[in-house]
């Protein structure tokens, strides 16, 4: 399964309309690129423009506040909102809360096999190990995916493994093939991925071929 990594709603307006994406997440990090201040109106635009899950990352760093700010966040659309909770001591135990509380979190920030397991455990319904990250400090991130994706089914957890920090195509594949159960993947890279020379070429002498009979 696909997720659009987006904080645009033209963008993410665009991509929905293929047909193949499922959900919404989005970052600080994409939000302060796209020049985002007021986060409620964008939180609103995305979800305005799109289908299912829209998760949204918590940017307090104490558990008050981030269970403040979570309720905020799950105002705006309990159905569809998803709570980004960074992995932390703090982290894990928000995410308890939360998830009691009937909210829908996503435990973000994994960098490997334990903290992703133990974001599952504390109750997240989703959990996000990030792929470029994990390659920056040198390891293979193929086998941490396909470990994780291994344990929840062994334990029957309900948690689904989103594998994020996408930045080339091939990670798109290599993290499907390892058993995520969803990529979340940045506009640029969706885009490549509908990208084949031989397919243009292809399509164009199909199109030159009938042209020309329908002339002769």
């Amino acid at each position: 399964m696909l997720f659009v990594d987006s904080s645009e709603p033209p963008d993410i307006e665009a991509i929905f309309a293929w047909g193949v994406v499922r959900g919404v997440t989005t970052n600080p990090l994409i939000l302060a690129r796209a020049g985002v201040v007021d986060l409620e109106p964008r939180i609103r635009a995305i979800l305005s423009v799109s289908r299912g899950p829209v998760s949204v990352e918590l940017l307090s760093t104490t558990e008050a506040e981030m269970m403040r700010e979570a309720a905020g966040f799950v105002a705006l659309d309990a159905e569809r909102i998803v709570v980004k909770v960074p992995f932390s001591e703090v982290g894990l135990r928000v995410t308890k809360r939360l998830s009691e509380s009937g909210a829908t979190t996503n435990v973000t920030c994994c960098m490997s096999f334990n903290q992703a397991y133990l974001g599952a455990l504390a109750g997240g319904r989703y959990v996000s190990i990030f792929s470029g990250r994990v390659r920056d400090m040198g390891y293979d991130v193929r086998p941490i995916i396909s470990e994780t994706r291994a344990q929840l089914d062994r334990e029957g957890l309900e948690a689904e493994l989103i594998v994020g920090s996408v930045r080339h195509l091939i990670d798109v594949n290599e993290a499907l093939m390892a058993g995520a159960h969803i990529v979340t993947v940045p506009v640029p890279i969706l885009r490549k991925m509908l990208e084949n020379p031989k397919t243009d070429e292809t399509i164009r002498e199909f199109n030159d071929a009938w042209a020309k009979r329908k002339s002769d």
